[in-house]
């Protein structure tokens, strides 16, 4: 198939580059550096260089890349949390989950492209009794920076999954551990390893529609629905 993956370069996206390959998928990978090109070349990607900012750009790379699936791994968070630079990296990934997943989509649409799987998060569901499933409500009443990262996550959700003639699949990962991550062991609940995470993305390309949570079995959320549709296994890693 063919496979438009924005955000290749970003730490779930370079490992779901490998994959998509050894899988022998056609993939056509986004940068917003032309330094990280021959990175995406050697990986077996056509690299395109777009801000996902630039609504028409993107719309014709996807248009030229003639995708069958896109997949939306973009974030924008150079900084840690309790970090002086985490607040300012959060409102640049709420603006990133609100426009660039806007226009993203639209180029999706335009360009005749079927499906669509994006990268969300499993951490903002709002509180509650037990392991928070697919249909428990998000914590939309939160306050303070946990209102941006809500606010960017549901708008992310509604384009993917409601945009018409696209079947759209979101997963809703936990915090993300392993190489290249902030953290070498999960850090609290929910968390998945990032291969197991870029594992889930590969399986969705051609399994499942609708929320996922995508996340190990440490009794924050429930992967059940991920396990049974999708193939999932937090266990996963890349060897």
């Amino acid at each position: 198939m063919r496979v438009f993956l924005a955000g290749a370069t970003g730490v779930v996206g370079r490992r779901l580059a490998g994959l998509l390959r050894q899988a022998k998928h056609e993939v056509t990978g986004t940068t917003r550096t032309p330094e990280k090109g021959p990175m995406l070349r050697a990986i077996g990607m056509t690299p395109v260089v777009v801000d996902v900012f630039d609504g028409d750009a993107l719309a014709q790379v996807v248009a030229t890349a003639r995708p069958d699936v896109v997949i939306h791994q973009l974030t924008d968070l150079p900084s840690a949390p309790g970090t002086p630079g985490y607040p300012a990296a959060q409102q640049a990934n709420h603006r990133l989950r609100i426009e660039g997943t806007r226009n993203l989509m639209r180029a999706a649409k335009l360009a005749g492209a079927g499906r669509a799987v994006a990268q969300s998060i499993g951490f903002v569901y709002a509180p509650g009794d037990g392991m928070r499933a697919e249909d428990d409500p998000l914590d939309l009443a939160a306050e303070g920076v946990r209102q941006l990262t809500v606010q960017g996550i549901a708008a992310l959700e509604r384009e993917v999954l409601m945009t018409p003639g696209i079947d759209g699949v979101v997963l809703r990962y936990g915090y993300l551990y392993g190489p290249d991550t902030w953290y070498d062991a999960p850090p609290k609940p929910p968390s998945v390893h990032v291969d197991a995470a870029a594992h889930a993305a590969l399986l969705a390309v051609t399994k499942g529609s609708g929320v996922y949570n995508i996340a190990e079995d440490d009794g924050a959320v429930s992967s059940a629905k991920a396990k049974g549709e999708l193939g999932f296994s937090p266990a996963f890693r890349i060897t």
